[in-house]
């Protein structure tokens, strides 16, 4: 039988690359986008593609349940991808920007998670993935907003591991470094919404910060293109035995090793160099 998924955060970069490797997989691929306009490309691209904002609970609900239908109840996966990075110190955010981070990349996919579970209970099978971040782990200056609402995942990710098992239904993380995608486009804006640059502490600072944003190619070493995530995600669909975690680039996994056998004020200035 045809397995069928969802995808949120179709649009472009991992969410986008992904849903047309699984379309052409076979999958029953069933991308979502918050705009209409990506939508529709992506339907004249030949995917099922339906509009569902992850920062809007009504949206969540309508997306999940058009979904539901999609497949004739027989949704076998979810892949939570979509999310963005708010760029800031942490005393410089003001309490609504971090309240609109965690309103996407964390109470979002956890309504989603809610009104696709039951379906999974149901027909007794089901796999979820959540797409995290070596910032899931691995903290960084100026990007504590995006840092928490990852650290938050990961741990309600092992929670949500730990009450279902025995369901068959089982939940990975992949956790990517840098990757090429408009991640950094995404996060100048937020960043542009949010900070003050003039009499900040950290002016000088955010002067770099602005200049690496609005780069249109990242100038990082270890950088991998999004197609690097399809294997991880086949694996964490497909395998008798998925994974708990997917490290994907060099970064992410040279930081896990390390924050195994290191102390914390011996990562501390790899991570500020890292950052």
């Amino acid at each position: 039988m045809t397995k069928s998924i969802l995808i949120t955060g179709c649009s472009t970069g991992i969410g986008y690359t992904c849903a047309h490797a699984l379309h052409k997989k076979g999958y029953q691929v069933i991308a979502s986008c918050r705009k209409i306009a990506d939508v529709e490309r992506l339907q004249s691209e030949g995917l099922t593609c339906i509009q569902l904002d992850v920062s809007d609970i009504e949206s969540i609900r309508a997306g999940a349940s058009k979904a539901i239908e999609l497949s004739n109840g027989n949704l076998y996966a979810l892949f939570n991808n979509g999310a963005y990075g708010q760029p800031g110190a942490i005393e410089d955010l003001p309490t609504d920007a971090l309240k609109e981070q965690f309103e996407t990349n964390f109470f979002g996919w956890h309504e989603l998670v809610r009104n696709i579970l039951p379906t999974m209970r149901q027909n007794g099978a089901g796999r979820i993935v959540q797409n995290s971040s070596i910032l899931g782990f691995a903290a960084m200056k100026y990007r504590g907003a995006y840092n928490a609402s990852k650290f938050a995942i990961e741990g309600w990710t092992d929670t949500l591991r730990l009450e279902l098992y025995g369901s068959q239904i089982h939940i990975s993380l992949l956790e990517p470094g840098p990757i090429e995608t408009r991640f950094r486009a995404n996060a100048l804006k937020a960043f542009k919404k949010w900070i003050t640059i003039p009499g900040s502490v950290h002016e000088t600072a955010y002067q770099q910060q602005m200049q690496r944003l609005e780069k249109e190619q990242s100038s990082k070493s270890f950088v991998l293109p999004p197609e690097s995530c399809i294997q991880p995600l086949l694996h964490a669909l497909e395998s008798p035995k998925p994974k708990l975690r997917y490290r994907i680039t060099t970064p992410t996994k040279v930081f896990a090793v390390l924050k195994r056998i290191l102390p914390n004020r011996w990562i501390d200035p790899l991570l500020r160099k890292a950052a």
